[in-house]
């Protein structure tokens, strides 16, 4: 196993990965906390062949890199999940765990040595594969309503000043006119088409159910984490109206 960053990172090769199916290349990543309360315990859960997961790979608290699996093979970070009508994420993904125990550790801050590692990484990453903006992903956003990470505290905007991700500055939270669950109708299916044609796995029912409570909830942990809460207040539809209109053109 060779280094595939330019970035200096320590080769700790997982045994669990496997081929990329139909010769797939890699156009996303997926970033993600360990959720576990130190690198070295998140280090040994992505390398045991009995546990069934990897990354390729994990930026440790102190900003120091391991890489774990070759960006060319397909690890087992994405588990299910769904974007932009692709179901398979770990096929078409480089997965980064970045360390940090999550809510079970109180929902520590991602230490700055360890985000300038990430934006390093990201910044290096995106160049050779040349990912578009809108494919630098949560965890949470292609498995939303099961995975949180890498949670509400996670600097996107920081990430975003850097070149990295699809991003705008959050609208206000103001009082207003909000969609909440067990709303029905043309408002939901519109809020619905806008969430599904940015990417979030989600049908179009015209009936706030618990999968758009689950997909707003993902849209403000990525993109207005003022409030999470899974209601869609004036805030949450005018950022999401305003991301959705800046996005690339040829967005997939």
């Amino acid at each position: 196993m060779k280094p595939d960053s330019s970035f200096p990172a320590t080769l700790d090769p997982s045994p669990n990965h496997g081929e990329r199916k139909g010769g797939r290349t890699p156009d996303s990543i997926l970033l993600h906390y360990t959720g576990l309360p130190t690198g070295e315990a998140a280090l040994r859960q992505l390398c045991n062949p009995a546990m069934e997961v990897s990354s390729h790979y994990l930026v440790w608290e102190d900003g120091r890199l391991f890489q774990l699996v070759p960006e060319a093979r397909r690890a087992w970070h994405a588990g299910r999940g769904i974007w932009a009508g692709e179901s398979d994420m770990n096929d078409v993904s480089i997965g980064i765990e970045i360390a940090n125990s999550g809510p079970r550790g109180g929902s520590p801050a991602y230490p700055s040595a360890q985000i300038e590692t990430v934006i390093a990484l990201c910044q290096d990453i995106i160049a050779r594969w040349r990912i578009r903006p809108e494919r630098v992903l949560a965890h949470s956003d292609v498995s939303h309503g099961r995975k949180i990470d890498p949670g509400e505290h996670f600097p996107w905007g920081q990430l975003a000043r850097a070149g990295i991700g699809h991003y705008v500055t959050p609208s206000a939270i103001e009082d207003g006119p909000r969609l909440e669950p067990g709303a029905k109708g043309p408002e939901v299916e519109a809020l619905q088409a806008m969430l599904s044609g940015y990417g979030y796995g989600l049908d179009k029912t015209g009936l706030y159910d618990t999968m758009t409570e689950s997909a707003i909830t993902a849209f403000q942990r990525h993109f207005r984490p003022a409030r999470v809460d899974g209601i869609a207040d004036r805030s949450t539809i005018t950022t999401l109206r305003r991301l959705v209109g800046s996005a690339p053109k040829n967005a997939r």
